[in-house]
């Protein structure tokens, strides 16, 4: 990057808690050391998949602020990113956004793109702790940890020897040499797929969507959705929540797990049928292992808290501290290498939105 060109950076959002989990002091030092960079605070509501709703006096305020800048950065609380805004900000060649669930509901993705302006998403820096409780997951629903817990905590007793030899967590419950089928072969999916190496595990992947070339590159084998389910001791669920895949685990699927098997959701409460999981369930012969509902928080009369099969966790597999710095870390990542002349990594293209809002697949 030529030192003497130090590229201008605004970054719109809410405020605080964004600034504090953001802007860690390495962040802050890697920002000032190569470009000028300041917040601009606004406070628009918007969901994960609903736009913000339009705001002049925001928009007024941002673009005034951005009209010499080379990149805008969003997150909660920020305006569309809007042609409107975009007219009086004619030097931008790079919108990001920080944490907005990969689908850009704060930006006009086509008009950027209409414009040669480049689009990136850091909400994969939370695929690192996904990835991670996944692992964990998946470990303790091998070893029906669900049912030994409650022996030991609730009921208050011993689980013996002889006891734990007759346990599936002691027939099944070892990860390794087994087969895990992962549905979603995204940022989370490739992570995991580097803890799962040492265990030396044969991987089934369906995804649709991604590149078959990537089968070769990570030895994987691509499946369908119903073969995932027929031919892995444990599945793990990383799909993302669209019209496609709304509802789409239902008896089907958990019907052709294997006996002892293993169901992991770290991804979308609703993209499973929880009544046909249920029901799957209390058979008693296999365990799921769930980080997120639907709905959310799962009710206190529900069912799913009464078996010993089944490991609840309140959706907190991609919520920690080292989150926030992480996103942006990312993002800098990714100004250093569109200002150096590199390819950036974390692209986000119209075709990744209209996948988010249902487009068939092509395979």
């Amino acid at each position: 990057m030529d030192p003497s060109q130090r590229p201008t950076i605004v970054f719109c959002f809410n405020g605080k808690p964004w600034v504090s989990s953001f802007f860690s002091e390495a962040n802050r030092a890697r920002l000032t050391a190569d470009y000028d960079w300041q917040i601009v605070v606004t406070d628009i509501t918007s969901s994960w998949t609903e736009s913000p709703k339009e705001d002049s006096s925001a928009e007024l305020k941002l673009s005034s602020a951005c009209s010499k800048a080379d990149a805008l950065i969003v997150c909660h609380g920020s305006p569309m990113i809007n042609e409107r805004i975009l007219n009086k900000c004619k030097r931008i060649r790079f919108v990001g956004e920080l944490e907005g669930d990969r689908f850009a509901s704060r930006i006009d993705v086509a008009e950027c793109e209409r414009r040669g302006i480049s689009v990136i998403d850091t909400t994969n820096g939370s695929s690192y702790p996904v990835a991670e409780w996944a692992l964990a997951l998946t470990m303790m629903g091998l070893r029906n940890y669900g049912s030994v817990v409650r022996k030991m905590i609730i009921d208050r007793a011993e689980v013996t020897y002889e006891q734990w030899q007759q346990d599936r967590g002691y027939s099944r419950g070892e990860l390794t040499g087994k087969t895990v089928g992962i549905l979603g072969f995204g940022h989370i999916g490739r992570r995991l797929l580097k803890f799962l190496q040492p265990f030396d595990v044969k991987t089934v992947v369906y995804d649709p969507y991604v590149t078959r070339d990537m089968a070769d590159i990570f030895d994987i084998q691509f499946t369908s959705l119903n073969s995932v389910f027929e031919k892995s001791d444990v599945v793990i669920c990383l799909l993302p929540i669209t019209p496609s895949t709304e509802g789409m685990l239902t008896a089907s699927q958990f019907s052709l797990m294997r006996e002892g098997s293993v169901f992991v959701n770290v991804s979308r409460g609703r993209v499973v049928n929880h009544a046909d999981l249920l029901a799957r369930l209390r058979r008693n012969d296999m365990v799921a292992c769930l980080d997120v509902f639907d709905p959310e928080p799962v009710p206190a009369n529900s069912p799913f808290r009464d078996l010993p099969n089944v490991i609840l966790s309140p959706h907190i597999a991609g919520v920690t501290a080292e989150d926030g710095p992480r996103f942006l870390s990312l993002m800098i990542d990714e100004l250093d290498r569109f200002f150096s002349g590199v390819e950036t990594r974390f692209n986000l293209t119209s075709d990744v939105v209209k996948l988010r809002f249902g487009r068939s697949p092509q395979r």
